[in-house]
Formats: structure tokens, C-alpha cells, sequence
């Protein structure tokens, strides 16, 4: 590892609870960021973890790295010793298995990231250069330390990735999809820039659920009854039911999201006869909307892209939004208007056997995504190359 060299002095401490630190301190730190987003907040992790979502006892060990100067917070880390891959977006059962069939253990492995959101931001929240190399310098200590496999950063911003990179951490890629909102008037001036095949099949797919009779609700966080929580809750755990799984996130979690920061938030419910049979949540600032979760008490076709998709690509235009990002992976999106767009993680492995051949991997790999991106872009579905591209 390229290890920077620090000079000022910084107190450490690892908390195991952010009430240690306040809402008030953790949220100045964070919007000290120039991109700080809603899943940094005191209000979003200490739900996760006063909730029992992201937890001990659920494999999320908090072990947040924190700097001080005197008695303020000028650098924190939100760090996970992991005892699973559960719930990350960034899939490394391959790496564990290896590290368990050399008899080695894979777990515990320390982790940087916002359980169970693969959102991009910063990962080490710093005041300054100075402080960010210090809190790094601090991440490798922990590790080296500990027995600990591996250090993994997942979906830290592009000029984050880049200077892990020049330390040493391995940077994997990954491939979302986001909308990008072109100043659009409305729905139909967005349809407007697509092909026209494109176009139709949307069209057509609203024009279904129209038939079908179903009608939308939006309600803000601050609108959201105790009732309202509960039925979106049923359908989220739905998704999970479907898919022979347990849902991450409990209704208490809900609850205190709608509570702390109700102006993040956006529920969108479709309703047919009155009763609801689906349901998404949006998470958004001025410049994104985050979809995040989504179910149904009802199979209609064309209401997953309707009810997740379509009234939120409609909620970014009404409110001049820019960007709506759609969640992980995803390249049935691009029918719909959404574009490809790389992600990144950073991996510190401990034994220099597994972190070569990983790395060698992560090359091939690298290459992969080089080729498979090029093929996305050759199949924009708009009908001229929109200045949100990636190239």
C-alpha cells in the first residue's frame, strides 16, 4: 500500500453508535461534502441501526473510524466488520469461497458501506485532504491489526475511487443504469427524444395500466399515516417472499425514515378499486431521486415499470430533477430511456496470494465491462446520442 504521510494530529475513536457523536456534528461533517447525498445523514444510518436492520445481530458489526480535532468530528468512515455478503451489490462469494476452500477465513472482513443502498458517494467523510489521508491511514491500521481477510469500499465517488486506486486499493467496476431529466416540460417531451419503437412500447405500457383501471397516489414523507407504512411494507415484503428471500429492512426502519426525514421522502402507491396493490419509495434531493424499494400484493402486467419507473421519471420532470437513479443493475432500463453508467468499489486484500490473483481477475473483468459498455452505447434508445452518454 501506498501509505500517505500525515503531519497534524487527529484523536481516534471507533464508534459503535452514532448517538455518540450527535446528529448535529454528523450532519455538519457530511455537508461539508461537495456530494452528500440523503444516505449519509444521521437520520438514514441511525435508522438502519437503532431500527435492528444493520446491525450485530444481523452481521453489520458498526465500527465507525472517527478523527477529532479537540472535540469536533473532522473525518468518520462508515465502517461494517461484515460476517457475510448480504446485502452490498458488489458480489465477492467467489472471493470467500476461494479464501475458504485454501483453508483461510474470508470472514470477518471489514466493510465501507450504506447497508443494503448502492448508492455512490463518499465513503471517507473528511474536512480537508489532510484529514481524509489520516482517516485512510487509520482504515489500514484497523485492518492490519484485526483479524481481519480484507477492507472493501463500495460506491465511493469518482475522485474518491481515484485516489484509492493511487494507494493501492484494487478498483472494481460495475454498470448502472440512470434517466437523466434534459429540461423536459413533461412525459411526452421526454418520449419525444426516444426511437420510435421505444416510444410505443412505452406508450403502450402506461396505456395498460390506464385500461387496468389503476390510479396513482404520491404522498410525501410528512403525509405518511401509520397505516400508509404498513401497506407499503407488506408489498415490499412481498419482493422478497417472491424471491424465496427475508427482507433487510424492518417497519420500524420505515417509521423513523418517515419521521427524521420526511422531506427526503416520497411514497408512490397504485390503487385499483381503492384497495393498494403496489407501492415504490423514492428517496430524493434537489438534484436525484434514488428508487429504492418496490412491491406488489398484485401481478398486472406493466405495473413494475409504471408504478417504480414511470411516475418517478414524472416526479423528476414536475420538480426539475436531474437525475433519477433506478437502483442496481438493471439493462432492461435502458428501454426506457435510461443510460448506462459506471460504478466503483476498492478492495484491500491481506495475503498478497489473493489479492494478485484477484487482481489479475478484476483486469479480465475490467475489460469485460470495457466491451460490454461499448455495446450498450451502441444501442442508445434515443434517437440522437444524448449529452449524457457515457463514452
Amino acid at each position: 500500500m501506498n501509505i500517505p504521510t500525515v503531519q497534524t494530529y487527529y484523536r481516534m475513536s471507533i464508534l459503535n453508535s452514532l448517538n455518540d457523536v450527535g446528529q448535529k456534528q454528523w450532519d455538519a461533517l457530511v455537508q461539508s461534502q461537495n456530494n452528500a447525498n440523503p444516505f449519509l445523514s444521521f437520520a438514514f444510518l441511525n435508522a438502519l441501526h437503532e431500527s435492528g436492520s444493520a446491525c450485530e445481530k444481523t452481521g453489520w458489526k458498526m465500527s465507525y473510524l472517527c478523527l477529532w480535532q479537540e472535540n469536533q468530528l473532522v473525518a468518520s468512515i462508515p465502517l461494517y466488520e461484515k460476517y457475510h455478503s448480504y446485502g452490498e451489490y458488489v458480489f465477492d462469494w467467489a472471493w470467500a469461497d476461494a479464501y475458504h476452500k485454501s483453508g483461510l477465513n474470508y470472514y470477518p472482513k471489514l466493510l465501507s458501506a450504506i447497508p443494503f443502498t448502492p448508492v455512490s458517494g463518499n465513503r471517507l467523510i473528511a474536512k480537508d485532504a489532510a484529514a481524509w489521508r489520516a482517516l485512510l491511514i487509520e482504515l489500514i491500521k484497523y485492518q492490519q491489526s484485526g483479524n481481519f481477510s480484507s477492507t472493501h469500499i463500495l460506491f465511493p465517488s469518482n475522485q474518491e475511487t481515484e485516489l484509492l486506486g493511487k494507494t493501492g486499493y484494487l478498483i472494481r467496476e460495475g454498470i448502472q443504469f440512470h434517466w437523466k431529466n434534459n429540461n423536459y416540460l413533461n412525459f411526452e417531451e421526454f418520449l419525444a427524444t426516444l426511437e420510435s419503437k421505444k416510444r410505443k412500447n412505452i406508450r403502450a405500457e402506461r396505456r395498460k395500466i390506464k385500461q387496468s383501471e389503476i390510479e396513482f397516489e404520491h404522498l410525501k414523507g410528512s403525509e405518511m399515516t401509520q397505516l400508509n407504512w404498513e401497506i407499503f411494507k407488506q408489498c415490499y415484503d412481498q419482493t422478497y417472499i417472491e424471491h424465496h428471500s427475508s427482507p433487510y429492512l424492518n417497519l420500524d426502519f420505515f417509521h423513523r425514515i418517515g419521521a427524521t426525514m420526511p422531506e427526503n421522502i416520497q411514497l408512490v402507491f397504485a390503487k385499483k378499486n381503492g384497495r393498494t396493490i403496489a407501492a415504490s419509495l423514492l428517496i430524493h434531493d434537489e438534484k436525484t431521486v434514488f428508487g429504492r424499494y418496490w412491491g406488489c400484493l398484485e401481478t398486472i402486467p406493466c405495473l413494475h415499470f409504471e408504478t417504480a419507473y414511470y411516475q418517478a421519471i414524472d416526479f423528476c420532470i414536475k420538480n426539475k430533477i436531474e437525475t433519477f437513479e433506478g437502483g442496481a443493475q438493471g439493462e432492461h432500463k435502458m428501454a426506457r430511456g435510461f443510460l448506462p453508467q459506471k460504478t466503483y468499489s476498492a478492495h484491500h486484500l491481506s495475503d498478497p496470494r489473493f489479492s494478485n490473483a484477484v487482481a489479475e481477475y478484476l483486469e479480465r473483468e475490467k475489460a469485460g465491462i470495457a466491451h460490454y459498455l461499448t455495446d450498450l452505447n451502441e444501442h442508445t434508445p434515443y434517437k440522437v446520442i444524448f449529452r449524457g452518454e457515457l463514452t
